[in-house]
């Protein structure tokens, strides 16, 4: 659920500014929301102070494992900056180098200075390289000799003794021998290897550079924190938020410290942050919300639960596979067993054992066990299947019957789904206008449903079904129009015809289960004949196995992609967007050092 919070207004007297921020940030309970843009002399170090030992951090988390060296945390930064300045200067110096190793190699091995040696004694000498099949043309009293060619360039020295241009591109002359820049190539490579090397020593530091960023950031935060307080004579404010159920808390610390406050109610004009508390089974959420960076605005609905458990339906249907499934199982168990004590590791390890699971379940119903024929499989496994899901009859296993009957599966899922978030939305405004709304989409999307399932399955719907299409639906759209009428919200009433039509748009939609899981077996079969034709004797076997294991494995790839895309989509967009959630709130985020977890 979304945690109901309130609003707070801190007073303390500046000379005890600081030590109040100290106090208040060890409470871990307070999101600052700045009275004024945080700005100053000293912000403006810290942030410039964090940004380089960030960039030491990266350049060490980047580095293999080794052992610590010990040094103390300004000389490892400073040192590691220096290392990167070094890093960078050289590979500069490498890159100009190699270029124009590559200008002059043309030309072969001479000497420079003995060139420019006789243009100072009268002897013009240039350089020029030009198309062998367009050459240009050479005046009198200028000889020209070819030192080396390619395909279509010829390179060559030009001479007299006078100053001379052909109308030819003229090639600078370097500062040193082909031999000399090889030489400096190689010493500046040689200094590139000791500057890498120098890093790994100091890679055993990585933990001690990202305490030490953790640090500065901190102290950002802190001066942040400070400097957007409001002034005035004789005393300093901050204003933020707080979970209402930690107000006996903060009242005591301000009590035990001295300090003055004003607790508020939330009122409409705020946009308090988002705080999530849902029971252990549904934190496994979090790790999706945290990856795309999500969560439900203040005042919308924490959908955390229904996403959960429509991810798993969706990840079921779009891997498809049983053996794909109990893959993943083993690979969760081996994950757990690697980071076993890691708190920040488990919601989405969690997540990818319930999306498993039910994987395995739709797999099983299905008869899919890393796309091998249902008729190839053993009689126990088939005897797990449903005869719905794989259109098993008298005669057999009827691929379009089942592909019928999991598309209608896919539309009931997307009807109910939809039918959730306007359930939900009319119970929430069960006392307002806005209520008729969801109960005319409610209408609407069942009416639609009927209409989907005869034009897209082309089901034979009974008699009163038909019948009562058309009054449903316009009983739908006429509850919908009184409730926009009544709450004055008359934009509604111009795009009505749209999102009628969107409605049945967003039913259809739930067919890409079907589709992503059909491509998904598809490519799994096509792999499977791919390698029964190499054949599984002798060299031929390895062949196979190779095929059969970058066959499914692009495809678990693919897969992974296709739910990302399309399971995600379903619930932040279609049901989302029924059920009125933006996704535009604010992660809570007291006050508190990094080290500190919520």
């Amino acid at each position: 659920m979304i945690v109901k919070m309130k609003k707070l207004t801190l007073l303390c007297t500046p000379a005890r500014q600081e030590e109040t921020l100290r106090k208040l940030r060890d409470l871990q309970v307070l999101h600052v929301a700045h009275v004024k843009a945080p700005e100053g002399h000293e912000l403006e170090q810290a942030r410039n102070h964090l940004l380089y030992v960030q960039r030491a951090k990266e350049v060490l988390q980047a580095q293999p494992d080794a052992d610590p060296t010990g040094k103390d945390p300004d000389h490892l930064v400073d040192t590691v900056w220096k290392l990167i300045h070094r890093e960078k200067e050289l590979k500069e110096t490498l890159q100009g180098l190699e270029h124009e190793h590559t200008r002059i190699l043309p030309f072969g091995e001479f000497e420079p200075r003995a060139i420019a040696a006789l243009n100072e004694k009268g002897l013009c000498l240039k350089l020029y390289e030009f198309q062998i099949k367009t050459p240009p043309e050479i005046p009198e009293g200028i000889s020209v000799v070819e030192i080396g060619r390619d395909k279509n360039t010829r390179y060559v020295l030009a001479a007299s003794r006078s100053d001379f241009a052909l109308a030819a591109h003229e090639v600078r002359l370097p500062d040193r021998s082909l031999s000399q820049i090889e030489h400096h190539i190689a010493k500046t490579r040689q200094a590139l290897a000791e500057t890498e090397s120098e890093f790994k020593t100091y890679a055993g530091d990585r933990k001690l550079a990202e305490q030490i960023a953790g640090d500065a950031s901190d102290g950002v935060t802190f001066l942040e924190v400070r400097d957007g307080m409001g002034r005035e004579e004789s005393f300093t404010y901050l204003r933020g938020f707080y979970p209402a159920d930690r107000e006996e808390e903060l009242a005591a610390a301000a009590a035990e410290h001295g300090w003055g406050y004003l607790l508020e109610a939330v009122s409409d004009a705020d946009q308090p942050p988002t705080l999530l508390r849902n029971p252990k089974w549904v934190s496994p959420i979090k790790a999706v919300l945290g990856m795309i960076g999500v969560v439900p605005g203040y005042r919308e609905l924490d959908v955390s639960a229904l996403f959960l458990i429509f991810l798993s339906i969706f990840f079921a249907f779009i891997i498809g596979d049983a053996g794909y499934g109990l893959l993943f199982i083993a690979l969760t168990l081996f994950g757990k067993l690697k980071t076993k004590g890691s708190k920040p590791a488990q919601p989405a390890l969690n997540l990818l054992m319930l999306m498993s699971a039910t994987c395995v379940l739709f797999g099983v119903l299905t008869g899919n066990y890393f796309g091998i024929p249902i008729e190839n499989l053993p009689a126990p496994l088939r005897s797990l299947s449903s005869d719905f899901m794989t259109g098993k009859s008298a005669e057999g296993w009827n691929a379009d019957l089942s592909a019928k009957n999991i598309m209608f599966i896919c539309f009931s899922i997307g009807t109910l789904h939809l039918t959730l978030a306007h359930g939900w939305n009319l119970i929430r405004k069960i006392n307002s206008w806005a209520a008729l709304a969801d109960l005319g989409w409610l209408f609407s999307t069942w009416t639609l449903f009927s209409v989907v399932l005869n034009m897209v399955l082309y089901i034979e719907l009974p008699q009163w079904v038909t019948a009562t299409q058309l009054p449903l639906l316009g009983t739908g759209v006429g509850l919908i129009v009184l409730s926009l009428v009544m709450s004055r919200s008359y934009f509604g009433l111009v795009t009505l015809v749209l999102n009628v039509i969107n409605n049945f748009v967003d039913i259809i939609s739930y067919v890409r289960l079907y589709a992503v899981g059909a491509a998904s077996l598809a490519i799994a079969q096509a792999f499977n004949g791919m390698a029964l034709d190499m054949g599984f004797h002798g060299i031929g076997a390895l062949g196979a196995a190779l095929i059969l294991f970058l066959g499914h494995a692009l495809n678990i790839i693919l897969g992974a992609m296709g739910v990302m895309v399309h399971g995600i989509r379903l619930n932040t967009l279609e049901f989302s967007g029924h059920a009125g959630v933006e996704w535009a709130g604010i992660h809570f985020n007291p006050f508190r050092k990094t080290e500190k977890n919520l």
